[in-house]
């Protein structure tokens, strides 16, 4: 603190007393201290007593003349500058620090020209009834009424400094009046005027970026501060303007509201810059292979970026032909630069999807390049269903049905295996077309049927148990594991429709196919087979009449 602020303050305290506050408003209201000089004649106490011509003396408070640490400025004698700012028991009050404020002011008042800058800081040092004292950074003291403060009275505003300007100097009475409210009625006026051009504007404006926060940025647009929200940064949508901005940038901005009730100014940068979805809308097409860069993975898919403020997603099922992908991470990293076709693009709605894998070899068309109808390979179980099992390879999968699986009807792949065995199959099936492998695990050994043949051949007789009657035809059991089937018309009608489950019958072998594991079964060839035994008889006995042939058949 200077010696002169020191002095102030201790002025101050002397304005706070009863009496001296009562005098100085009074004081303010004249405006007509008188200022002389004296000579020191006397100390006593906390009074100073100054000869001040005309046989009068005058009385200083000791704490004017001293420095911060007590010790005497002036001794008796000593000649000294005060300001007769009253009187008390018929003797005058005076002031050395107003004394000098006020050489100031007429100094001041002197200079002053109309021109200059009108604006500046002051330091309320002291108040009154009719407003606060100030003086600015020259010490020169100045008068704030209460009409002009611009701040609420209730306040404690002693020692703090405030923006004002001169709104009035008397020379005659030596005062200088000021005004903080002025200030701020200029400021609004002109805040308001900025707002309104503002919002009537259609052009682009700069601004600089103040403030960065988690959900946009302020940015001073002519004095103005409006709000850049995170969503309207950029046209990829939400993202994180620390990433693209620091504190100090200029932006170009388009005013998109403004809420008079709220004084709220929102702006845009994405609006003030080109559409890319309208650039890219006639110059991209499905089926465009692009250039782009991986710019977030997700558990569901990444988002890529166009390098053009557009951002395409990649679903977790168009990076790879593999179906049973656990992550993207396992493909793609962040910043990695990948070439992708366009699946789908939306200018309107903003949306454009990319695949991967369709720029990938099929994995289909390479395992047909490498395998056939008939080849043995070994794959891994990924998934059992009810009617079956996925058997996967490399990329590709193919179908393990339950009637491949075994070569008993009531073993299911769910019996045999289970998901992330590895397995040798059997390709038996290759559909190109709806490129679908179907296999089979049953083909590897030898059908039930195929050790049937080994001791049965066509036109053996056999018997067997009906397993089922359907309108085409009887399925009968001959073995635990062999089948037959009987078609309607190898019977007779009467034989057909008296059978039911569990009946035996006799019927002789009329086809075999090992690889399809099927027999057929005739009955009506087992009787021609029992005629022609018959007759062979009859040749081979002449002994025997035919009528006693007939009269064996009829007994």
């Amino acid at each position: 603190m200077t010696e002169a602020d020191k002095k102030v303050q201790k002025d101050d305290e002397i304005f706070d007393d009863e009496d001296f506050g009562q005098l100085l408003e009074a004081f303010d209201k004249s405006n007509k201290e008188t200022i002389t000089e004296g000579i020191i004649v006397g100390i006593k106490d906390n009074e100073v007593f100054i000869d001040i011509g005309e046989k009068s003396e005058g009385i200083l408070d000791l704490s004017e003349i001293q420095d911060e640490n007590s010790n005497l400025l002036f001794k008796i004698g000593d000649k000294i500058k005060v300001a007769i700012i009253g009187s008390r028991n018929g003797k005058s009050l005076i002031s050395h620090s107003k004394a000098l404020r006020k050489e100031k002011v007429i100094w001041f008042i002197e200079n002053y020209k109309e021109d200059q800058e009108d604006i500046f800081e002051v330091k309320i040092i002291g108040k009154n009834k009719g407003g606060l004292i100030a003086i600015n950074k020259d010490n020169v003291e100045f008068f704030l009424p209460k009409s002009q403060y611009g701040f609420k009275e209730n306040g404690n505003v002693l020692n703090k400094t405030f923006k004002v300007k001169i709104i009035k100097i008397d020379k005659e009475n030596q005062s200088i009046v000021i005004s903080r409210k002025k200030i701020l009625d200029e400021e609004r006026r002109k805040r308001k005027e900025t707002i309104y051009n503002i919002t009537q504007t259609q052009d682009l404006i700069e601004g600089v970026i103040k403030k960065i926060t988690t959900y946009g940025m302020f940015v001073d647009v002519g004095g103005i501060d409006g709000l850049v929200h995170y969503s309207e940064i950029s046209y990829k949508g939400p993202v994180n303007p620390n990433l693209f901005y620091k504190e100090g940038d200029k932006v170009p901005v388009k005013v998109i509201k403004y809420d008079k009730d709220k004084k709220h100014l929102s702006l845009s940068i994405k609006a003030a810059l080109p559409d890319p979805w309208m650039e890219i809308k006639d110059t991209l097409e499905v089926g465009d292979t692009i250039k782009v860069v991986v710019s977030n993975i997700e558990s569901y898919g990444a988002f890529v970026d166009l390098g053009n403020d557009i951002e395409g997603f990649l679903h977790i099922s168009e990076i790879s032909w593999d179906k049973n992908i656990k992550t993207p991470k396992d493909y793609l990293s962040k910043g990695q630069e990948i070439d992708v076709e366009v699946i789908e693009i939306n200018p309107e709605e903003r949306r454009l999807r990319v695949s991967l894998r369709n720029l990938l070899a099929k994995p289909f068309d390479n395992f047909i390049k490498m395998h056939k109808s008939g080849d043995i390979i070994e794959g891994e179980v990924t998934s059992i269903t009810s009617f079956g099992a996925f058997v996967k390879f490399e990329s590709i999968e193919g179908l393990l049905h339950n009637e491949d699986a075994s070569w008993n009807r009531n073993i299911k792949c769910k019996d045999l295996f289970k998901s992330g065995d590895k397995i040798k199959v059997k390709i038996i099936k290759i559909d190109t077309e709806n490129q679908k492998i179907s296999l089979s695990t049953k083909e590897l050994i030898q059908s039930p049927v195929q050790n049937y043949a080994k001791k049965h051949q066509i036109g053996d007789i056999v018997k067997g148990i009906v397993r089922d009657v359907k309108e085409f035809g009887v399925f009968v059991e001959l073995s635990e594991e062999v089948d037959a089937l009987i078609h309607k018309e190898d019977i007779s009608i009467s034989d057909f429709e008296r059978l039911k489950i569990g009946d035996e019958i006799e019927a002789s072998i009329a086809f075999i196919d090992e690889k399809k594991n099927k027999i057929r079964l005739s009955v009506k060839n087992l009787l021609k087979i029992k005629e022609r035994e018959t007759l062979n008889e009859i040749n081979n006995n002449d002994k025997i009449t035919l009528g006693d042939i007939i009269k064996d058949h009829l007994s």
